[in-house]
């Protein structure tokens, strides 16, 4: 299925708000955090594994597979036997940078400094990370 074929199904199940259309292709609960282990550095399947929120093997599969047919993410051959891939943001995926780190820091100024402890929004590093982009 094409990027074309895909966008035109995705606008044939919701409406044709541009908000609705971007929640069918990152809305999900694994995809920004997918996003996000990329753009702070982590490349390799066992790296997204590796992140605090657990995210299950099947669905990262599933997750890594929607986000490069979707053209936001890029997957590159690093071996050969086995063939494993390392996963890079295409200039798309890339244009996500700025939204994620706008809901990152919306999150830091009414959630985290609003005492809520039972809301794991990142790891500690990540965190740490986001708030030095942020600055």
């Amino acid at each position: 299925m094409t990027f074309t074929d895909l966008t035109q199904e995705i606008l044939k199940t919701r409406s044709a708000c541009p908000l609705a259309c971007s929640l069918d292709v990152y809305g999900d609960k694994w995809s920004l955090l997918v996003i996000r282990d990329i753009i702070f550095g982590k490349h390799k399947f066992g790296e997204f594994l590796r992140s605090s929120e657990g995210i299950p093997t099947n669905i990262l599969t599933n997750r890594l597979k929607k986000l490069a047919s979707l053209g936001l993410v890029e997957r590159k051959p690093y071996q050969s036997r086995p063939a494993r891939y390392s996963y890079h943001l295409t200039e798309t995926g890339e244009a996500l940078r700025p939204v994620i780190l706008a809901m990152a820091g919306w999150a830091r100024d009414n959630l985290i400094e609003k005492d809520y402890p039972t809301v794991p929004l990142v790891s500690l590093k990540a965190h740490e990370r986001l708030i030095q982009a942020l600055a």
